[in-house]
């Protein structure tokens, strides 16, 4: 076995550590809203402001994959998760978008979460990087989209 003082760990980084805090003020503001109707619109203003403060090259992209779910996977609930939007059914995160510039990468990411339905075979993908949103690759969303809630 390594001893601890052999190991290389050194904690979170700052952008792990904020999106750790950007969930616990999630929890908290969730906790607190009124009606079902009043926290819908609230996460969903909530996923919009997100996107606002994004980077244009991340706003971009994000305000397309936005729209894409909203369209091709209108049972999907806009909400935050860690910072970031995400969409989920029945309280369970499907899919999420994290820009680039929250962890500082040099693409963004549409990632996809365990009640997606995404299974193909033993092994397949749980998420893309993005670069910018063409024909192309709005087809391929709205297509995972909605393959992830069928």
């Amino acid at each position: 076995m390594t001893s601890a003082k052999n190991s290389s760990y050194e904690g979170f980084t700052a952008e792990e550590r904020a999106a750790m805090k950007d969930h616990a003020q999630e929890q908290k503001k969730a906790a607190r809203r009124g009606s079902r109707a009043d926290k819908a619109a609230e996460a969903e203003r909530d996923v919009l402001a997100k996107i606002a403060e994004m980077p244009d090259s991340d706003r971009i992209i994000a305000e397309r994959v936005h729209a894409i779910v909203k369209a091709d996977a209108p049972g999907l609930a806009p909400k935050l998760w860690y910072g970031m939007p995400a969409y989920a059914l029945d309280g369970k995160v499907v899919c999420f978008f994290q820009s680039a510039a929250k962890f500082k990468s040099r693409y963004a990411t549409l990632g996809f979460n365990d009640p997606a339905k995404l299974d193909e075979g033993t092994m397949w993908a749980t998420a893309f990087a993005l670069t910018e949103v063409t024909d192309e690759a709005e087809a391929r969303i709205a297509a995972l989209v909605k393959q992830a809630v069928s």
